[in-house]
């Protein structure tokens, strides 16, 4: 566990790691104890540290608690199994409400980003009783986008394809040149270079991207278009929706954006009531924008 953060983020947050099976998940905690629960899940290659300036706006209304996923960040990283299910959203999901029972909260309101938005669509599947309302960050549902991949998914979304191939062969490929590879990713994604990140964010995202780290992102997207495509056609195929309302936010940059019809395509997910909007953003809203961020979950969660 590292405690070097800058001065300011996080403050007055407290931290621990979680026991939970098979693993030990790391979360900051902390905001309004009074207030109802907010969990805000980072994605990849990130960690919770993605949420600092966004935590800000949202601090005096919300108890909030930031995991780092299985794998990312400060929590730990198993080697993946045969059919990669230690790290299915399933098992993800199943970290995030451990985490939230240790803390003593019952119902909560979920946003996650990237990776953390599919973790928070498997747990609103799973948990529905547990899951009050869910935001979702420039994702649109995995089963869509595999179905629907074409040259120009492929080609901008090349890391999707790259990462599920056998291990060792990606994870040998990152390791030859760890720090290349993640600013790439960083501002591959965020369409506009590393303009956006603080020196001091990146410095926490480099020293979290180990092989450990580099093999588990691997097996996260090897779970993705595997078991985790099989849970979501099972649903489907049951007709298990998700019935709390659902919140949909997505850069005007991003490729979910030119790519695809986000709204609607959560739309056939859900039961509840779904709305959602574009923002000028990229990729990585949170980071590009914590102030909007902030404001379209305060009135989305606050109502």
């Amino acid at each position: 566990m590292d405690s070097s953060l800058p001065a300011g983020w996080f403050e007055g947050f407290s931290s621990r790691e979680f026991a939970v099976d098979g693993a030990s998940i790391f979360a900051r905690y902390g905001g309004n104890p009074a207030g109802p629960t907010l969990l805000l899940v980072h994605g990849s290659p990130e960690t919770h540290v993605m949420w600092r300036r966004t935590v800000e706006e949202l601090r005096e209304e919300f108890f909030i608690i930031l995991p780092d996923l299985r794998g990312y960040g400060d929590s730990s990283k198993t080697p993946g199994m045969h059919d990669h299910s230690n790290y299915s959203k399933r098992t993800m999901a199943q970290d995030l409400v451990a985490v939230v029972d240790a803390l003593g909260r019952q119902r909560f309101f979920l946003c996650g980003h990237d990776r953390g938005g599919r973790v928070g669509h498997r747990l609103a599947l799973d948990f529905p009783d547990r899951l009050e309302k869910l935001c979702v960050i420039d994702i649109a549902p995995t089963l869509d986008m595999y179905d629907a991949t074409d040259q120009a998914f492929a080609t901008a979304y090349y890391h999707w394809f790259h990462l599920i191939q056998p291990n060792p062969l990606p994870e040998s490929m990152i390791g030859g040149s760890p720090m290349t590879y993640l600013r790439a990713t960083l501002g591959g994604l965020g369409s506009g270079g590393l303009g956006f990140l603080e020196e001091q964010a990146l410095e926490q995202y480099e020293r979290c991207f180990t092989p450990g780290t580099i093999h588990a992102i691997c097996e996260d997207y090897r779970a993705s278009a595997g078991i985790d495509l099989d849970h979501d056609r099972q649903d489907r195929e049951r007709g298990h929706r998700i019935r709390c309302d659902t919140h949909v936010l997505w850069g005007e940059r991003a490729v979910v954006n030119r790519l695809f019809r986000p709204l609607e395509l959560w739309q056939a997910q859900c039961d509840g009531r779904v709305t959602g909007k574009a923002l000028p953003s990229g990729h990585f809203i949170p980071e590009e924008l914590p102030a909007e961020t902030a404001g379209a979950l305060t009135e989305f969660f606050g109502r």
